[in-house]
């Protein structure tokens, strides 16, 4: 399209839609050899171990959970991975005398409405809780390196490969795929856990002398196995991958069970509180910043023919902030983040979870505090899906149920418009554009948008008649609508709003078609996906 023509749109949509832009992106109608493959379960959870029954239910399933999960399943093919853990996983102890759960929780604070257990005491039927969850689901359960203690790392290991190998566990579909030796021991040295002088190379062999035990209790002999170690599970940057491989760790008898090296990110931490405007957190270049630090994990991880993941991440770490985590502001952000991680060959994200936690993508149960600063409800607060929930249906749709998916980004010269690629079967399938413009309820006079023209190119030498082929293909868009950046509520994804008792969506299906030709808008704080 010539310079005159864009100039020629941008002026006349200007006078129907107010501060439009225009952008050309270019759309590989193959994968280019940077494309990386796209996990069904790219999009997966983490929860906190302390409140599990919450998520699962006890005497029966618990339905909202089990709707919300199934609403992803739908897209991909799979339910999400599930690893549960986290800080709570070092503060947990198995004991014969306990059913189920028996927890003690400090009291909550305006700063953490919901805090986590300080100690947690768990019996076997605890982990066949397991089998409430989605047919086909795989898991990772955390062991406690924390508390040093050998035998309750062993005891917890039997109780949990105990619990996969009843009628009930078995006959549900959910299999164990890891167990997890320790969360965030680089922090260690931090939380009383470890002396203040601890280091990684003394974590190496303690973290053998725990794992070894539980790998042989737990019948793990090798990373090729149904079972196998989800390793490391740092919090940032203080112990890394590349540090444990150069230490051994690989060569160890539990390092030769490790299948998945796992590590932690947040873009901030709200543990005492603090200011973040939700401005500066709905930023591309932020985002990728907070990402490309891995890369030479990612890049030692694969070169030892290993998987990488995220194993927990979130937006700000301490549960959220208000006003930034809880937000739709916050659904946008988690597009751009999770398709961002996937590009540098980041296989999985488990975005973490628990009850009552500002970040969350849904609530499982009933509230009875806010979680905002902690104040009573009345009326409590149903179990609700949060604004980055709608962040999961886009993600899960580009990924698609083929299983063959790869994704690339785009070459988008807008400071806050990002775009992907996806493609199945050697050729373009999918495509999404986030506007990271937030629009608040503090924003005034039109709502900006972008134009984006689309221009498609051969990846690799083809004929020119696949390029017709293309063009003249039929294309069709669905949206995640958002009022403001900072609405906590009120978002569709497809016309559809899945803030429901049960978590089924409610409303008619919206989709737009599409010219391929005249190309499509973006309003500020908006994301779309094309399906070619």
């Amino acid at each position: 399209m010539s310079r005159l023509n864009l100039l020629v749109r941008a002026l006349a949509l200007s006078v129907s839609l107010g501060s439009v832009s225009a952008l050309n992106v270019s759309l590989p109608i193959s994968p280019p050899g940077n494309s990386q493959a796209l996990s069904p379960t790219l999009l997966s959870f983490s929860i906190e171990q302390d409140r599990w029954p919450d998520w699962a239910g006890v005497q029966s399933r618990n339905e909202f959970t089990h709707n919300a999960l199934l609403n992803y399943a739908a897209l991909t093919g799979h339910p999400p991975n599930i690893r549960v853990g986290a800080n709570s996983e070092d503060h947990t102890f198995w004991s014969p005398t306990v059913t189920i759960e028996d927890s003690s929780f400090p009291p909550p604070n305006s700063i953490t409405p919901y805090p986590e257990a300080t100690r947690i005491t768990v019996g076997n039927a605890y982990y066949a809780l397991s089998r409430f969850l989605p047919r086909g689901t795989r898991m990772v359960w955390g062991v406690n390196l924390g508390a040093d203690n050998v035998t309750n790392a062993v005891n917890m290991a039997k109780a949990i490969v105990g619990a996969f190998r009843t009628g009930a566990v078995k006959a549900s579909g959910v299999v164990l795929e890891r167990i997890e030796v320790g969360n965030e021991a680089d922090l260690y040295k931090n939380n009383g856990l470890r002396p203040s002088n601890w280091t990684v190379n003394e974590y190496v062999p303690d973290w053998i002398s725990v794992a070894g035990p539980v790998a042989q209790a737990a019948g793990i002999h090798g990373r090729d196995g149904p079972l196998t170690l989800q390793g490391a599970a740092f919090a940032g940057q203080g112990f890394t991958p590349r540090q444990l491989f150069d230490l051994g760790i690989l060569d160890s008898a539990p390092g030769k069970a490790i299948s998945v090296i796992s590590q932690h990110q947040y873009s901030a931490a709200f543990c005492n509180g603090g200011d973040f405007p939700l401005v500066s957190f709905m930023n591309k270049a932020a985002v990728r910043g907070n990402l490309t630090h891995f890369e030479a994990d990612i890049a030692a991880t694969h070169a030892k023919g290993l998987i990488y993941i995220l194993g927990e991440t979130n937006s700000i770490a301490c549960h959220g902030a208000p006003g930034v985590s809880n937000t739709a502001g916050a659904a946008l952000w988690a597009i751009d983040y999770t398709l961002q991680a996937a590009t540098l060959g980041i296989r999985e994200l488990n975005f973490h979870e628990g009850v009552g936690y500002k970040y969350n993508f849904f609530q499982p149960i009933t509230l009875n505090r806010s979680i905002v600063d902690g104040s009573p409800l009345n009326p409590p607060s149903p179990p609700h899906v949060q604004p980055s929930y709608y962040a999961g249906l886009l993600i899960n749709t580009l990924i698609g149920n083929t299983g063959t998916a790869q994704i690339v980004e785009l070459a988008v010269d807008d400071p806050n418009v990002t775009g992907y690629a996806a493609f199945e079967h050697g050729r373009l399938a999918r495509a999404a554009f986030v506007n990271l413009h937030a629009w608040l309820a503090s924003s005034t006079g039109t709502r900006p948008s972008v134009h984006i023209d689309l221009d498609f190119a051969q990846a690799a030498l083809g004929a020119q008649s696949d390029m017709d082929a293309f063009w003249a293909r039929k294309a069709t868009a669905r949206r995640v609508v958002i009022h403001r950046a900072d609405d906590t509520a009120g978002l569709t994804w497809a016309g559809q709003s899945y803030e429901t008792r049960d978590a089924h969506p409610s409303g008619p299906v919206v989709v737009e078609h599409v010219s391929l030709h005249e190309g499509i808008d973006l309003r500020a704080t908006e994301a779309v996906l094309l399906s070619f």
